[in-house]
């Protein structure tokens, strides 16, 4: 635009004046349309529903398998369907967006989260209750990294630090609002709200979608000529491998035949992606965008704060369910608070990620996330939800300076081209952690659990002057209520053994929050290869 004004001055008068007398013309910059901010708006409102799904079950379990007859370990599988259908599809996202047209695309899978969400809704069967559940993480795990193509090429340069900032925050808030929903609904209304109420949501985000993006021709030749290998390879491979983490723990490993055989059909599927990564013209899985320092590096950072983001989720529900004794809904309320910061810094989050170094506010997030989990590390029987306020305050505010760079440098370190493919991986890479770092943290819960009671059990011996003196007047009170001494002495070692196990579990937990940190931590030199974008300089690749 410059360079056309000057020319035509040129043209018009430039024998008789000075250029240099004229001031510069400076480009406005660019500014994304009305139907682009609405294209924006309805990937976030995918994405929030998306994310919103995924957790707004568990608060509600106890209802649903009711409802559904199915027991505790058969109702896992209502969140572990979800997870394991959603991450095949976030890689495979960019592909069927090529085959079918992003409008057509997500207008398919709206109209089929609501089918999906209906069929949860009325079912009164496990397999149903599975089935609908299946379904719905392939349609919300499309609209995850469709949100953030959206916002990568439809807003210019400038204004990409609102978008990214609408796409952060929600991917935080999402889970952390899930079950205190599904809690309310299901102890105020019914726990068939906590899919039912996807139908206006899916309503509005289909409305938003007609209005805000383009329509488009499917291209068939795209699905023909698809990478099948790896396709196969990918679903096979990830839905084994996520089902082998969710139900790892509790199979006991490898002692389980189950472990064995997901393993193994795992390990196929991963060797049948790296042969696609050999023979395909365009693999499923662009994992030659690792190849890229600085994108790698974002993979590697986002996979270890997944861990962090959906270990936190774990741990201090249930911390506080276990050990302070608080339902879902007061829980809930503890982990609002890390969602506090994500609305006061709102206003001001796009100019600060349009203006500092990316890697300095990664570094500084990381630094105040292992910060926030030491501060969890001396817990005691007595713990309660104001214990953990400025922890969940300062976790509010290292995940904003931690994710919101992380989304924005993904996208800037590839060509717009290539920001399906990235944000498909980005995706399944905090995901993926996700389910590595549950993995891990139940693991050694269980493990730490059983050695500190074994060892507080070995140094209470039967010679202990103060257990004995405890289990005295534990079983005399028992015995003024009861008259029966042989149950008050009972029901006395009853409560010791009661005391020693919550102990164990109190230790536990310290100690898995120091470990979160410390892998926390360890992810700040990674920070160093970031790459922040600038509004005035042309996206990676062109």
């Amino acid at each position: 635009m410059a360079e056309a004004i000057d020319a035509a001055a040129a043209a018009s008068g430039g024998s008789g004046a000075s250029t240099s007398a004229r001031p510069p013309v400076i480009p406005e910059a660019e500014r994304a349309s009305v139907g682009d901010w609405i294209a924006v708006a309805a990937g976030a409102l995918g994405a929030l529903m998306a994310t919103l799904d995924i957790s707004i079950t568990n608060s509600a379990l106890p209802q649903i398998q009711g409802e559904i007859g199915a027991t505790g370990t058969e109702g896992t599988w209502i969140s572990t369907g979800y997870l394991m259908s959603e991450i095949v599809m976030i890689p495979l996202a960019a592909w069927l967006t090529r085959v079918f047209g992003l409008r057509n695309f997500l207008l398919g899978n709206a109209t089929l989260f609501i089918l999906f969400s209906m069929m949860c809704g009325w079912s009164h069967s496990l397999p149903m209750m599975i089935a609908g559940r299946i379904g719905q993480g392939f349609c919300g795990g499309a609209m995850i990294p469709t949100a953030q193509t959206i916002i990568r090429t439809r807003l210019p340069r400038s204004q990409m630090p609102v978008g990214m900032t609408m796409f952060g925050l929600i991917v935080l808030l999402g889970p952390l609002l899930g079950p205190v929903l599904g809690g309310w609904l299901a102890e105020n209304i019914s726990w068939t709200w906590c899919f039912f109420i996807n139908l206006p949501v899916c309503i509005a985000l289909i409305a938003l979608l007609i209005f805000g993006l383009p329509p488009e021709r499917p291209q068939w030749s795209s699905f023909f000529k698809a990478d099948w290998l790896g396709i196969v390879g990918l679903t096979i491979g990830l839905s084994s491998l996520t089902v082998l983490l969710e139900e790892g723990q509790r199979e006991r490993w490898f002692e389980s035949d189950m472990i064995v055989a997901l393993a193994c059909v795992s390990f196929v599927g991963m060797v049948l992606i790296a042969i696609s990564q050999r023979v395909a013209k365009r693999p499923i899985m662009r994992l030659s965008l690792m190849r890229n320092p600085r994108y790698a590096s974002v993979i590697v950072i986002v996979f270890a704060v997944g861990a962090g983001l959906y270990g936190v989720s774990y741990l201090l529900p249930q911390f506080l369910s276990l050990v302070s004794g608080y339902n879902a809904q007061q829980s809930g309320a503890i982990m609002l608070v890390s969602g506090v910061p994500a609305f006061l810094m709102m206003p001001i989050l796009p100019r600060i990620l349009g203006k500092l170094d990316f890697r300095m506010l990664v570094i500084v997030g990381l630094v105040l996330f292992g910060a926030s989990c030491m501060l969890d590390i001396d817990l005691t029987a007595q713990s309660v939800g104001h214990d953990f306020f400025w922890s969940q305050l300062i976790r509010g505010v290292a995940q904003i300076l931690t994710m919101m760079p992380l989304n924005q440098a993904s996208m800037a370190a590839v060509s717009r081209e290539d920001s399906g493919d990235a944000a498909g991986l980005y995706n399944m890479a905090r995901n993926l952690g996700g389910s590595v770092g549950l993995a891990v943290i139940g693991t050694v819960i269980d493990r730490r659990t059983t050695f500190h009671t074994a060892t507080i059990r070995e140094s209470l011996t039967a010679n202990s002057v103060l257990g004995q003196e405890r289990i005295a007047s534990s079983a005399a009170t028992w015995f003024a209520q009861t008259g029966d001494m042989a149950y008050a002495k009972m029901r006395a070692i009853g409560q010791i053994a009661a005391q020693i196990h919550m102990q164990a579990t109190v230790m536990t937990y310290s100690e898995t929050f120091y470990l979160l940190g410390i892998a926390l931590l360890a992810c700040i030199p990674l920070a160093l290869l970031l790459k922040t974008p600038h509004a005035n300089t042309p996206s990676a690749g062109h």
